[in-house]
């Protein structure tokens, strides 16, 4: 249940709800207004866009896909790589002939590239007609934001550099009737030398079992077949809270919730990821077989620089506890090529180890530095173009290693979520191990858990036939 720090803050933006709500029931040229939200990167980004989008909704906003139709357009930035800023950037920019033609539009910028200071002096030197900036510590004040912005007469940004509060209570728009994301947790602790979380979302704050626990009932009770717990580091969950909980406690307290529902969650830390935690995911019936666990290098001077508090033994150490114990788990993996300094020779030990390890997928990228971290200082002779080499040598590994996994799947039954109508036509669903899988199907059956008969297999694909639809 929300504390009473979290009641006070709700009930001063509610004040500022009412107001904003007022104020554009005139000058909305539609009724109701329209607000355009877009969101770049992370899972995390999303949930925090469908709060802010949950707020709008309660000022009497509807939404549009269109920024030129809108009476509020909204970025929410990612800081994670260089392209997602350019892209941002670009995209601001566009927007100058919709602020041109209409003067009453209001333009926010938020999110994680807002929090840093050279972004936030870029845009109020070179974008003038973006109204609002505003951190990630402060979205819970965004109706008060957003009414300095109407009434002020002057540009908003809030970009304050102290640790973010935990307000529950805020309003969720969510994209799904089935699947959700859940945040158990803000920020990081971790600094990899290469990462600008740490410095754009600030240290770990985790939210409290009971909040955590509540809204998952909450959300079972409202249908969701898929919930994803989230933070940047969930294995670190419950330091700094009072009570003494772990994630493999809050795992267990959310897989004894009654119903029919999955349990996803990301990202694991490999330094933080316990014998306990395994043990707690192999006898948990709803936790997903699947576990995404970023290794980032398979050489241990790379993950030295990186800073990753853990070696290549480790890891695979770790991996074959999984394995062990979760014979049926589907690993996944970020992986970064090219990091500062790293050699040919030492990217063939990821290369090693990807073989070894056999992932379903990976998430793989070429270094991007990021100015304001240890790594963006450090030589890096080897030329992009020669990374790309790099890149191109591992997905082909890895294309052999999924052909063959989806190979072996071929025969089996499994169950399937359904998600969405393909382009082709096809259901679309995810397993258990999060691997996609096509069939024939109709979209009254998104939703609902079916069992499918694999008859054949793509790299990264299954199809299959419905055996039968579940209730």
């Amino acid at each position: 249940m929300p504390n009473s720090q979290s009641e006070m803050e709700l009930q001063s933006q509610q004040d500022f709800v009412d107001q904003v709500r007022e104020i554009m029931a005139v000058r909305a040229a539609h009724q109701p207004p329209l607000a355009h939200v877009w969101t770049y990167g992370c899972q995390q980004n999303v949930a925090d866009s469908q709060k802010i989008k949950g707020m709008l909704q309660e000022m009497g906003f509807d939404f549009t896909d269109s920024p030129d139709e809108a009476d509020f357009i909204l970025f929410n930035t990612c800081a994670v790589r260089e392209h997602a800023e350019d892209r941002v950037f670009g995209n601001v920019g566009a927007l100058k002939h919709v602020k041109t033609r209409r003067p009453s539009v209001i333009i926010a910028l938020c999110g994680c590239m807002m929090q840093q200071p050279q972004v936030a002096d870029r845009i109020r030197k070179s974008f003038p007609y973006v109204s609002m900036v505003f951190g990630t510590h402060v979205i819970h004040r965004f109706p008060e934001l957003l009414f300095e912005a109407l009434t002020g007469g002057k540009r908003v940004f809030e970009l304050p550099d102290r640790q973010g509060e935990i307000v529950e209570g805020l309003p969720v728009m969510r994209e799904s009737d089935f699947k959700a994301w859940l945040p158990i947790m803000y920020g990081c602790d971790n600094f990899c030398s290469y990462c600008i979380v740490p410095y754009v979302r600030g240290r770990e704050r985790s939210r409290s079992s009971d909040a955590v626990v509540n809204e998952a009932k909450e959300l079972v009770k409202a249908g969701y077949k898929d919930i994803t717990l989230l933070g940047q580091n969930v294995n670190s969950y419950g330091k700094g809270l009072p009570e003494q909980v772990n994630f493999a406690d809050l795992l267990e307290r959310i897989n004894q919730i009654p119903g029919d529902f999955r349990i996803r969650f990301m990202t694991s830390h490999p330094k933080d990821a316990t014998h306990e935690l395994i043990d707690t995911m192999s006898r948990c019936d709803k936790v997903a077989r699947h576990l995404h666990l970023p290794f980032q290098s398979g050489n241990d001077q790379i993950l030295k620089a990186m800073n990753r508090h853990y070696t290549r033994q480790q890891y695979l150490d770790l991996v074959s506890y999984v394995k062990e114990k979760i014979p049926d788990i589907c690993l996944t993996s970020d992986i970064i090529v090219g990091f500062p300094g790293e050699t040919y020779e030492q990217f063939l030990d990821t290369l090693d180890l990807v073989r070894q390890v056999e992932f379903s997928s990976l998430y793989t990228f070429i270094y991007s530095p990021r100015g304001g971290t240890p790594a963006a200082k450090l030589p890096d002779p080897v030329p992009h173009e020669e990374k790309a080499g790099w890149l191109n040598e591992l997905l082909k590994v890895q294309e052999g290693i999924a052909a063959k996994r989806s190979a072996g799947m071929v025969g089996s039954t499994v169950r399937v979520l359904c998600e969405e109508m393909g382009k082709n036509g096809e259901m679309c669903g995810r397993t258990s191990g999060n691997i996609i899988v096509g069939f024939p199907g109709k979209s009254e059956m998104i939703g609902r858990f079916a069992q499918v008969h694999i008859t054949s297999s793509l790299n990264w694909i299954l199809k299959g036939e419905l055996v039968e639809l579940e209730d």
